[in-house]
């Protein structure tokens, strides 16, 4: 089993979505009062949920992004869990509903804003679709391009699969907080992915232990190929 990580966007193209930002997303939090740890977590986006049907003013603390109390995250959690997908990761700082901004440049097939966020082209989609890729969920951007005739891109939602193998998990690892649930695990420097923790059904998927990181089969890295879709580098993952 081969896998591999997407590792950026090739240097000629200079697409940018730099100033774009998602519509909606759970704000950061507070230091706890445990283990003090704050802030909110990068890569955990889910760009096809709709929270428009919220009242109003939900609606204005879900597009704040500043920290407030554990107990609020939580209860603006509870208020978003129904309308986002089933098993959904939705953790203090993660991102909702469309991309929204100016959007510039020269994008590839496919295309990396930065290390947790995908795109496609329209056209791409489709014919990786029609290759039988499986995973491969994406959704409308809301962006504006300075041009008489704007490409179409798709963000991918991407599920969550994936774990560190044990072997590269230091012995004397802590448990998560008890109080917020934090967990102090950093990107060991060197891993490699259990195999056995990697989705059989899917070709891409955004890895569990690791949300900046997404993952794709060697079946989706040949498509690419095959179809000649440019924009993207790929780097070989270890897997035990």
């Amino acid at each position: 089993m081969k896998l591999y990580e997407f590792k950026g966007t090739e240097p000629r193209f200079t697409g940018n979505l730099g100033n774009a930002k998602h519509k909606w997303g759970l704000p950061g939090v507070q230091p706890c009062a445990v283990c003090r740890a704050g802030g909110g977590i990068i890569g955990l986006q889910y760009p096809c949920v709709d929270l428009s049907a919220l009242p109003t003013g939900e609606l204005k603390k879900l597009s704040d992004s500043w920290p407030v109390p554990f107990e609020e995250f939580l209860r603006l959690r509870e208020l978003v869990r129904p309308l986002a997908p089933m098993g959904a990761l939705l953790e203090p700082g993660t991102r909702l509903g469309p991309l929204e901004g100016p959007a510039s440049g020269h994008f590839g097939q496919l295309f990396m804003q930065n290390p947790w966020s995908l795109y496609l082209r329209r056209e791409a989609m489709e014919r990786l679709h029609g290759m039988g890729m499986r995973g491969l969920k994406g959704c409308p951007l809301n962006v504006h391009f300075r041009v008489k005739r704007p490409l179409e891109l798709r963000e991918l939602d991407l599920e969550l699969h994936g774990r560190f193998h044990p072997d590269c998990l230091p012995p004397d690892r802590k448990p998560p907080c008890m109080k917020c649930g934090n967990d102090s695990l950093t990107l060991p420097e060197t891993f490699w992915l259990d195999a056995r923790s990697v989705p059989a059904d899917l070709d891409v998927f955004r890895f569990l232990d690791a949300p900046g990181i997404i993952i794709a089969t060697e079946r989706l890295v040949e498509a690419v190929h095959h179809l000649e879709l440019d924009g993207v580098v790929f780097h070989e993952l270890n897997v035990r």
